[in-house]
């Protein structure tokens, strides 16, 4: 099935019957893109929800100089551990307001594609639809509160060692600079940590 691990990703937050399953499907798009592609551009209203089907995608906001800090890495990968939802500016999204962050394609994806119009009829009128959005919009929610906390309490060493438990892989994925923007260090520092695993 073209969709399976969508389905089986919805599963885990509610019992999606066969008239549920149709409507949501009929309503999916099928998008690729390539290494280093934008998808999503800062100023833009986000009218697209992206699951990751496969590859890998960054979001991420830049400072009054241009300079760019890694706000979120966006996959899904069974052997990780660790599943993001949908690679999206929620904000912007829910509130259909400009976006202050763009995505950026870090590695070929395939992605599921579902526009605002069609996740509003969605949550509108399928009981299921209306489950799911508030179970992913409270584990979002989650994701978000942890990481701001983790900034607040934890030094860059105890991020760096949390990171390293939940996706050490990433490692071999993304560049060191983007990590190092994401946990909030210099890349010298990334290197250093690093060196002390080795």
């Amino acid at each position: 099935m073209v969709y399976s691990k969508y389905r089986e990703f919805l599963v885990k937050f509610a019992k999606l019957g066969k008239i549920d399953w149709i409507l949501l499907s009929k309503r999916i798009k099928v998008k690729k893109y390539k290494k280093n592609e934008i998808i999503h551009y800062m100023g833009d209203i986000a009218d697209k929800l992206y699951f990751v089907n496969s590859g890998l995608l960054r979001a991420y906001v830049l400072d009054e100089n241009g300079k760019d800090f890694t706000w979120h890495i966006f996959f899904n990968d069974k052997d990780s551990g660790v599943t993001n939802y949908y690679a999206v500016d929620y904000d912007s999204f829910l509130k259909q307001i400009p976006s202050r962050m763009s995505i950026e394609v870090l590695e070929d994806c395939e992605l599921f594609c579902l526009d605002h119009s069609d996740v509003k009829f969605l949550l509108d009128n399928t009981k299921v639809g209306n489950k799911i959005g508030r179970l992913l919009a409270e584990e979002a929610y989650s994701v978000i509160h942890n990481h701001l906390i983790s900034y607040v309490i934890l030094s860059a060493e105890e991020r760096f060692y949390k990171f390293m438990d939940s996706t050490p892989y990433w490692f071999d994925k993304i560049p060191q600079y983007h990590i190092a923007s994401h946990l909030g260090i210099t890349p010298q520092s990334l290197s250093r940590l690093k060196s002390k695993i080795k």
